[in-house]
């Protein structure tokens, strides 16, 4: 098989890099599995944290070389360190204790009192998977979980998605009312909405538990417990399992790239010692995040982190992962204030080898566990070869995020008029993708919605967006608003590399912007939720936008546009159209402000077209200057269509 660089000349001065660094993985593959399989090899899930034995007694196991003794202190104890809750040391740092089965019952609390030389204090255990917190004290206990009642799956697995389109989410945040939401809520009226949009993968955030929810989950605690704010295991369980009987993949945002300092619920400092998990000094710990950072090089950490892995998609039948953080895992300096130009920016010193192999080993655990899960990596650096197989010298995420396609839209709209768009520059940042790796493509996500920032359609309407969004309401800068919204959209899922991505709420221009309940804020949410009911009026324009972006994406599945590559076919920057063909289709779009083209023509493929979709429809809240439906036909291997400004035509050839 040919490697990356066999097709890449620019890669061949760094080809003994790339083999080196597929060697070092090879080894660390055989280091752990042997002979056998990775997925057989890692399973501290299995060891390590609370089990029920076959007799129904109790037995709890904790890795804490550091620690002088242990107990286990609860609500079946009084929270007292009492003997018979005294952990024993049984070699390599492992901590045991087996109870009876009438010592712990479902739904008690505990921790653990680890004491060490020279201190000591509560932990929760590194492999918990379950936390709650107290709603007064804000306290964080394990508690017991064993209910009488297991949950039975009934649909299988999603099955492939070689070319996903991802309806990105949050489930606290996904109800109307001003809370957190539950996984109730969510299944029972979002997920029947994502499959009405024709979003065929669920990426769900902030799963991991996290002390701090304005963290947007990203400030994992406990690796192995799944949030108890949003409800039980249960029930997230019963919600993947309706997405699969609607035929939606569920993919979860995993967060291995650090871990939140705090001691009393998280990792740090968790037997006393600094490095148990993490780097020493300060490479343990990251400038900008304020978080721990993993030693990825320690085969401790790896079967911690591979175990998890494992651990999500044996309990949860989750699909695949989108890995976050990505490059602050790779580089020693976290990607911080660096542009990355430049080939050899991947291939240095500065590069942690220790967590491309672990990416790589996660990757091919993933594959191991499930042949139709699939990886997404989100990496700003460009990595090359971080999507590749790893047969071929990769490091083999299926994919990664196109993120300087929402930040260039960004750029475009904040720094240029609309007369100084160039349509040859959207064409190039919007395909300018590796032709060896599959990418994600979208306008915006959550981070375009943060506070501080502004989604898409808030930076092109601004506060007009609180006075014109009535149908009746003629506003020019709504108007616009409105045409851009869905053009970007349309351009950047028609042009994504192999998938594409939205963020829930966005695709009817969800107004304003995401701030979670914080001291600045009065601890409100109002901010941290999504205003469905805007949708559904047809007198408010977002009902517009919405049947345009369900549209849309159904378009993009049926015609299966991601399979072919798009081809340019038109760059004309005096009148400011872009027209491409992608399969058997044609997308024509005027970026013109004020310019319409009648019989603007262009070469195209012999034959009849039928119009498929015109952004300019009623339907979408255009202003319905075409004929619908209408057929065109090539004459001389040109052909000539009416372009009124700032619409996207789309047909299908017959």
């Amino acid at each position: 098989m040919k490697k990356i660089y066999d097709n890449d000349p620019w890669l061949m001065p760094f080809k003994g890099a790339i083999d080196a660094r597929h060697a070092r993985i090879e080894a660390a593959y055989r280091h752990i599995a042997g002979d056998g399989k990775l997925k057989d090899a890692v399973n501290n899930h299995l060891y390590y944290g609370l089990h029920r034995c076959d007799d129904g007694s109790w037995v709890f196991r904790e890795w804490a070389p550091n620690a002088t003794r242990i107990h286990l202190v609860g609500e079946f104890n009084n929270w007292k360190r009492t003997d018979g809750y005294a952990l024993q040391a049984v070699g390599g740092g492992n901590w045991e204790l087996k109870l009876p089965a009438m010592f712990l019952r479902h739904g008690e609390l505990y921790k653990l009192f680890i004491e060490w030389p020279g201190g000591g204090g509560e932990r929760l255990p590194a492999y918990t998977t379950r936390a709650v917190q107290d709603p007064v004290t804000k306290v964080f206990c394990a508690q017991v979980w064993d209910p009488d009642e297991k949950y039975v799956w009934k649909h299988p697995r999603a099955g492939r998605r070689p070319h996903p389109m991802i309806y990105e989410c949050h489930i606290g945040m996904s109800s109307e009312e001003e809370k957190v939401a539950s996984f109730e809520e969510f299944r029972t009226t979002v997920l029947p909405q994502v499959k009405e949009l024709g979003y065929d993968t669920l990426q769900i955030m902030a799963l991991q538990e996290h002390p701090y929810y304005g963290s947007f989950g990203y400030q994992v605690s406990n690796f192995y417990a799944l949030s108890s704010r949003f409800g039980t295991p249960e029930e997230f369980k019963r919600l993947v399992d309706d997405a699969h009987g609607k035929g939606i993949a569920v993919v979860m945002d995993i967060v291995h790239s650090h871990s939140v300092d705090n001691e009393a619920e998280g990792l740090s400092n968790f037997d006393g010692r600094e490095d148990l998990y993490f780097y020493k000094g300060p490479q343990g710990r990251h400038p900008a995040w304020g978080s721990r950072c993993f030693d990825y090089g320690k085969d401790e950490t790896k079967f911690f982190l591979l175990s998890n892995v494992k651990y999500w998609m044996e309990e949860y039948h989750i699909d695949g992962f989108r890995f976050d953080g990505v490059t602050s895992m790779l580089y020693w300096d976290h990607g911080l204030g660096k542009d990355f130009v430049g080939y050899e920016n991947y291939f240095n010193d500065g590069v942690d080898e220790n967590a491309v192999t672990y990416l790589a080993l996660a990757n091919r655990l993933v594959r191991e566990m499930n042949p139709n899960a699939f990886t997404i990596a989100e990496d700003v650096s460009g990595m090359a070869g971080l999507a590749a197989p790893f047969a071929r010298g990769g490091v083999g995420f299926d994919f990664r995020m196109s993120m300087g396609v929402a930040d260039n839209w960004i750029k475009w709209i904040k720094t240029l008029s609309d007369e100084q768009w160039s349509v040859g520059e959207i064409w190039w940042q919007l395909t300018n993708k590796r032709d060896d790796e599959k990418t994600i493509s979208y306008a915006e996500c959550h981070d375009q919605a943060l506070v501080g920032d502004k989604t898409l359609i808030f930076r092109l309407m601004d506060k007009e967006m609180y006075f014109s969004m009535n149908k009746e309401s003629r506003n020019a800068v709504v108007d616009r608003g409105i045409a851009l919204h869905k053009m970007i959209r349309l351009v950047t899922a028609a042009t994504a590399g192999d998938g594409y991505l939205n963020f829930m709420g966005n695709e009817f221009g969800h107004p304003e912007w995401i701030d979670f309940p914080r001291e600045g804020n009065g601890w409100s949410f109002a901010h941290a939720r999504r205003l469905w009911s805007l949708a559904r009026p047809d007198y408010l324009r977002y009902r517009y936008l919405r049947n345009f972006d369900a549209d849309m994406v159904h378009f993009i599945r049926r015609e299966r546009l991601l399979g072919a590559r798009p081809r340019l076919l038109v760059q004309d920057e005096e009148k400011k159209v872009l027209v491409f063909s992608r399969g058997n289709c044609i997308f024509a779009a005027n970026f013109n402000a004020t310019g319409s083209f009648a019989d603007y023509g262009f070469e195209a493929p012999e034959g009849e077209y039928v119009q498929v979709l015109d952004s300019d429809l009623p339907r979408y809240d255009g202003f319905d200057r075409r004929a619908h439906g209408e057929h065109h036909f090539t004459v001389g291997g040109r052909l000539s269509l009416y372009l009124p400004s700032r619409t996207v035509l789309v047909l299908r050839k017959l």
